[in-house]
């Protein structure tokens, strides 16, 4: 039965860091094409959540195979990376949106990044919500953790459908800028909890 578990739970990460690649490539060079700076932000946060499932991956993989020191040490570098970089990011986003915000460099309109905002919406809660079933069962901290992540990435996922599509529907191009402005407060706090953390893997 623990065996099964793990093995779900593999599953769940796996499927996680495929599609967060996916949608992390796809919603750069729609950021790129329509100079959308809540599409680049999402899609370099998306690169980001996939790199902390990696780890979670690495974790359960090899659970049972290495030492409980050898994990953790791996594991503190990978979270003090993965925490850093969420402020970098942040940086980034925060630093460009007041740029086409003060010097009024409006987006194009991107369908194409509403459908990957779409899509993110109606796939994170349902992966999320597994996930859940799957930690309590297990009793694994990480793997509930990591839900949590997921759900935080579908609520990042409405505010950039709520910028694209009012620049979309009603050509509000500040609307990018802004609610990527909305994104790096989600982002800042994902980054301290990141740090604040002590393990991504507690199973």
């Amino acid at each position: 039965m623990t065996r099964d578990l793990y093995k779900k739970a593999l599953l769940l990460s796996y499927f996680t860091v495929g599609y967060n690649v996916l949608e992390g490539i796809f919603s750069v060079l729609a950021g790129e094409l329509a100079g959308s700076i809540a599409l680049i932000g999402f899609g370099f946060d998306s690169g980001i959540e996939s790199f902390s499932g990696g780890v979670l991956i690495w974790r359960l993989a090899k659970h049972g195979k290495i030492s409980i020191e050898q994990e953790e040490r791996v594991e503190k570098r990978a979270i003090k990376l993965i925490g850093a970089s969420f402020f970098v990011l942040a940086g980034y986003i925060l630093f460009i949106s007041i740029k086409k915000i003060y010097y009024t460099e409006a987006p194009e309109p991107s369908l194409f990044g509403m459908i990957i905002a779409v899509l993110s919406i109606i796939i994170m809660p349902a992966l999320s919500y597994a996930k859940i079933k799957t930690a309590e069962k297990m009793g694994s901290v990480s793997l509930s953790a990591d839900a949590k992540q997921t759900m935080l990435c579908s609520l990042l996922s409405a505010t950039l459908l709520a910028g694209l599509g009012l620049n979309y529907f009603f050509g509000l191009w500040w609307a990018d800028p802004a609610f990527a402005l909305v994104m790096v407060f989600f982002i800042i706090r994902e980054g301290i909890e990141t740090l604040k953390s002590e393990k991504t893997c507690c199973c």
